[in-house]
């Protein structure tokens, strides 16, 4: 449900993306000409359809096509994470930038965010990485403080929250469980802290439902902070972010035109699950058409109880790209990751999926050494029963070894799943 008002607007802002891409994007001019697309016949979102899906390989195969500007005009240069492939480069025009810094700081206040507040920044703001950038900016534009801490380092998170009492932590949330336990092995008084919330990024706190999942109820269990999820990417430039009901990330209509469609590209019912589709406005470097995500998610058309009136979208079940066919099972690594994090034990784990020699699946949990008793074993194959159905093989190696195989230095985010 959405206002007169932002339908108005979007519709204007449609009108001027299409004109937009018409006369500066190499790749979207060769669609137009090739489909024999007349523009000015898309007037509304719902006239989108007439126009094919952009696919990540797309952007891949033709990258410096989508670009609208010269490169003489380009503020910043960013690359994907490239969790399935090759990061895709992607060019940030000073106009781009300051819509970034407008997202985030919208964001932040949809998760009870104001200037008042101390960010603290837990994820990395160099190695190209478009996020970090955008949430310094975001509390910048905001009027917030904000600490650079940057991943990992446990004794230097818990010194500057000691020196510079921040109120919200900005973090992938399986650092949490980590970051408490060197609170507790040093006798730091996390419960006295002065945070009283986290952004969560990269990963979900939540099932389908909006219930904490293992890794929510983990973080809660210990620490009685307040839980935001948020969803984005680099390619939409914004963000969907929880308010504090808790009931999905909320689309910014100024930023982005949202579709949530099936296999056959129709768009899913609310509260159904389908692939998430943006058209991204106000971008001047690289604008994108009905961008086909991979990333799975339910859709929320109704209300929220906050009183914000545009879809939600719930927490990413998966990436179409890592479905995985494991012994007549279809999982996703989520579900997967949520059966470990189930286990207080477990403080470390990665994901490797393979192909065996007839070409099926195959998925080995590497875990520390220190786990590696038959009791243990049992117990986690047993729980992967009950929960999954199947159990995947496990592989115990040293602490240290899986920590460098997690943490490596020339990636931006903890390699918990990884192809082979």
């Amino acid at each position: 449900m959405t206002t007169e008002t932002t339908i108005d607007n979007q519709n204007e802002k449609l009108r001027q993306l299409l004109q937009y891409v018409s006369a500066n994007s190499p790749f979207y001019q060769r669609i137009f000409a090739e489909k024999n697309i007349d523009i000015k016949s898309i007037k509304n979102p719902a006239d989108l359809t007439q126009l094919p899906f952009t696919t990540k390989d797309d952007l891949a195969l033709y990258n410096d096509d989508f670009l609208c500007v010269s490169k003489g005009k380009i503020t910043d240069f960013v690359t994907t994470s490239g969790t399935l492939s090759d990061p895709v480069a992607f060019y940030l025009t000073d106009s781009d930038v300051e819509r970034l810094a407008n997202n985030e700081a919208e964001s932040f206040r949809c998760a009870d965010g104001s200037e008042n507040d101390i960010y603290q920044l837990m994820t990395t703001i160099d190695k190209r990485f478009m996020a970090g950038l955008a949430y310094w900016m975001g509390a910048r534009k905001m009027g917030a403080g904000m600490i650079r801490v940057g991943p990992g380092a446990p004794f230097l998170q818990w010194e500057s929250i000691q020196r510079f009492s921040p109120t919200v932590l900005i973090a992938i949330p399986s650092f949490i469980p980590r970051l408490l336990d060197y609170a507790d092995a040093n006798g730091i008084d996390y419960r006295a802290s002065s945070v009283k919330s986290i952004i969560c990024i990269g990963e979900p706190i939540r099932n389908s439902d909006f219930t904490p999942n293992e890794l929510g109820k983990r973080i809660n269990s210990q620490w009685n902070v307040k839980l935001y999820s948020t969803y984005a990417s680099t390619e939409m430039g914004a963000a969907f972010t929880e308010c504090g009901e808790g009931n999905g990330g909320h689309l910014n209509p100024d930023l982005i035109i949202l579709e949530v469609v099936d296999e056959k590209g129709n768009v899913v019912k609310e509260g159904e699950l389908g692939e998430v589709v943006v058209t991204t406005l106000g971008v001047e470097g690289m604008p994108l058409l009905r961008y086909k995500t991979g990333d799975l998610c339910h859709i929320y058309y109704s209300p929220c109880a906050c009183g914000r009136k545009n879809a939600r979208l719930g927490p990413v079940v998966g990436r179409k790209q890592q479905m995985i066919k494991f012994k007549g099972t279809t999982i996703f690594p989520p579900a997967l990751f949520d059966v470990l994090d189930m286990v207080k034990e477990i403080e470390l784990y990665q994901v490797v999926v393979s192909k065996n020699e007839y070409g099926n699946d195959e998925i080995t949990i590497l875990l520390p050494m220190q786990l590696q008793t038959a009791v243990f074993k049992d117990m986690l194959h047993s729980l992967f029963k009950s929960k999954l159905r199947v159990s995947p093989a496990m592989e115990f190696v040293t602490a240290e070894e899986l920590t460098f195989r997690i943490y490596k230095q020339e990636k931006r985010k903890p390699e918990k799943l990884i192809y082979i």
